[in-house]
């Protein structure tokens, strides 16, 4: 009875204990709500513009072609410089048409000579058949014999011009003024007729042509005019070069193609861009920038901001009480750094641009404003 009593003594001293540290246990605090970065959407306007690739190419060019046969005797200008017209590019081993041209001048003097004996031949002639010295048919054929004679001067005279200019395409000039490429032959080879030695590019100004779509062309249209001018003369297009730096020249949208490309829907556009220090070269690619129009009071907030899921956009607004909501919008056009949000949100509202990967539809945040300079 004793064991007993001790028994259930210990089992309500026991019971005491765990009911008593219960108590004394407190739960765990929530965790704080984490910390995002965001900025407030703007309203501004803004000049939407459009990016083309484009590729540069010369204004003119020519491409220098031998037009009579022979050895290569020279080349007389460095490559990759600026020529004038009438820089002496090329020789050609003359000799051979200096010898034909004296051979058409000797062919030309017996010509003149036989002339000159025919003509002399019409007048003694002419004289006796008056005094009936001689027939009629001896005058007509003497006449006949004259004016075989007179053509055949103009045809020696003839070989005479062709000769000389035979000649003068020994020595193979520039036609214009421009960047002289690298030879594509070598003193001493065998030059065929109308093969192709060089070609002069003019740089300045510099062409480069780009496709542009069947919309953005009649947005643009009214720009290009078809006698090559252009009525954007304040704005200009922009060239964004290889290494990601703007050009400093302004160019002009000159020539649009006459139809579309029914494979691509494109058209090909042609500008101009002035370049005086040759910097643009041919075969260079670049884009082509342009602004296509101002939007007024549009509402812009930074491109981070935008998230894409399955082919729709959307960005993380905090709302009243700090409470993120996720919502779809429209966007537009992306400027520099900026997205146009087209539909969906207002001007003031704020937007998530720091901690997107932390953020949910309903969750409670704690918002910090990122400094303007950040943006």
């Amino acid at each position: 009875m004793h064991a007993i009593s001790q028994s259930t003594t210990f089992a309500i001293i026991l019971a005491a204990c765990v009911v008593s540290g219960c108590r004394g246990k407190t739960e765990a605090p929530p965790p704080p709500p984490p910390d995002v970065r965001v900025v407030a959407a703007q309203a501004k306007d803004v000049a939407l513009r459009s990016e083309w690739v484009g590729t540069a190419d010369g204004s003119v060019n020519a491409q220098i072609r031998a037009r009579v046969q022979g050895y290569l005797e020279s080349q007389r200008y460095a490559e990759g410089t600026l020529v004038k017209p009438g820089t002496l590019l090329f020789t050609i081993d003359a000799r051979p048409y200096r010898t034909a041209l004296d051979s058409a001048k000797g062919d030309l003097g017996r010509a003149e000579a036989q002339l000159t004996k025919t003509q002399q031949d019409v007048t003694r002639y002419t004289q006796l058949a008056k005094e009936g010295a001689i027939s009629q048919q001896e005058l007509d054929n003497a006449v006949q014999a004259n004016r075989a004679a007179k053509a055949a001067v103009d045809s020696a005279r003839a070989g005479v011009e062709k000769a000389q200019l035979d000649l003068d395409w020994t020595e193979i000039k520039s036609p214009i003024a421009g960047i002289a490429g690298i030879s594509v032959a070598q003193v001493g080879d065998l030059i065929g007729e109308n093969s192709v030695l060089t070609t002069v590019s003019q740089v300045d100004p510099i062409k480069v042509s780009f496709p542009i779509s069947e919309q953005e062309y009649l947005r643009y249209a009214d720009r290009i005019q078809l006698d090559g001018s252009s009525r954007d003369d304040n704005h200009g297009l922009e060239l964004i070069l290889a290494d990601g730096n703007v050009y400093a020249e302004r160019g002009k949208a000159t020539i649009a193609n006459r139809q579309v490309d029914v494979k691509t829907g494109t058209l090909l556009v042609v500008s101009l861009f002035p370049n005086p220090r040759n910097l643009i070269r041919p075969g260079q690619f670049a884009k082509v920038r342009a602004a296509l129009e101002t939007k007024q009071n549009a509402v812009v907030v930074p491109q981070r901001a935008v998230q894409e899921v399955q082919g729709t956009y959307q960005v993380a607004v905090v709302g009243d009480g700090d409470t993120v909501s996720i919502r779809k919008v429209k966007t537009g056009m992306k400027v520099d750094n900026e997205w146009v949000i087209d539909e969906g949100l207002k001007p003031g509202e704020r937007v998530v641009v720091d901690g997107l990967q932390r953020v949910r539809d309903g969750l409670v945040v704690s918002p910090k404003p990122v400094e303007a300079a950040a943006k």
